[in-house]
């Protein structure tokens, strides 16, 4: 992967204006209490405040009006763990577009009922990532269907970047942004953003310790295939982290893991405390700060990447 093809100032911009009206400029909120134990300003951005719940619609609306007509005609096809499949749908119903999303057996009802009320067409394949691909390449094949891939692409990623771009906007003294990681397209767009327009900022990114993917490719120097993941935070699981989104993050990027018991006391503490529905796979930010597996050296921005569970599950967790 060369410079030349990294995701441009160009592209993010381009993307953020197809975006006007449709995704949510969300909101930077201040958290005293995250700010004492940090010792500096610390702010989260509430992506879970997306019309579709979660920053993918960036990237999925994005990669959809950039298709060509022809294929977008054709209908489309991705494969998801529940965000990026509701947002694709989304976009889709918006556009007069069909949209078949392969979801996990395991997928949890709140997502696979998002994926339904956009008029998206589900498909249960397997438990992991590999497997919702494989069954999304062979039904692309038979029907005809564009993919739209949920982090591996330049159109994803520059969707994402915005995220990126309204941080800074919106706190030009922003000295850190910490981003979830799954497959690595939120974290490569803001990555992307950062380097264009706040280059001394650094980027920390958080994932769970049963799946860091991010990480050990930092550690390796190259993409790793881990054996398996298993994490509270559903939409942190893929096997690897993207080409394209190493590309952006191999030089940038702060690897922070943080435990199962420090997800699920973040998720409870952003409920029950700050009044916040996220999802564990959002709120591993928050539990990066409150468990100390990430000091920030200056005024923080931690994206809360979704919040698409139902208020229940998050009930239903075991407190410490």
């Amino acid at each position: 992967m060369t410079a030349a093809q990294l995701v441009t100032p160009d592209s993010i911009r381009e993307a953020a204006a197809g975006l006007e009206g449709v995704a949510v400029r969300t909101p930077l909120v201040a958290v005293p209490r995250l700010a004492e134990i940090a010792g500096v300003p610390v702010f989260l951005k509430l992506e879970s405040q997306q019309p579709t719940g979660a920053f993918k619609l960036r990237g999925a609306w994005t990669a959809l009006r950039r298709l060509a007509p022809a294929a977008r005609a054709r209908g489309v096809i991705t494969y998801s763990s529940g965000n990026h499949g509701q947002a694709l749908a989304f976009a889709a119903q918006r556009m007069g577009v069909r949209a078949v999303i392969v979801m996990p057996e395991t997928a949890p009802a709140a997502k696979v009922n998002g994926v339904r009320r956009w008029n998206g067409e589900v498909v249960l394949a397997g438990r992991t990532s590999e497997d919702r691909l494989a069954r999304a390449e062979a039904l692309a094949a038979e029907q005809g269907l564009a993919i739209i891939p949920p982090f591996d692409h330049p159109d994803i990623i520059a969707g994402q970047a915005t995220v990126g771009w309204e941080i800074v906007e919106q706190l030009a003294d922003v000295e850190e942004v910490a981003a979830p990681v799954g497959g690595g397209g939120l974290a490569a767009g803001i990555a992307a953003a950062l380097a264009a327009v706040k280059p001394g900022a650094r980027l920390i990114t958080v994932e769970p310790e049963g799946s860091a993917a991010l990480a050990a490719a930092v550690r390796a120097g190259r993409i790793v295939r881990l054996e398996r993941t298993a994490s509270v935070a559903d939409g942190l699981l893929p096997l690897a982290v993207g080409v394209l989104p190493f590309a952006h993050l191999r030089d940038r990027a702060r690897p922070v893991t943080v435990s199962e018991n420090a997800i699920v006391e973040a998720t409870r503490w952003l409920y029950f405390e700050e009044r916040l529905v996220v999802e564990p796979s959002g709120a591993v930010t928050t539990a990066a700060i409150r468990s100390r597996a990430y000091v920030p050296r200056g005024p923080a921005v931690l994206v809360v990447s979704g919040g698409n569970v139902d208020r229940a599950a998050i009930e239903r967790l075991p407190a410490a």
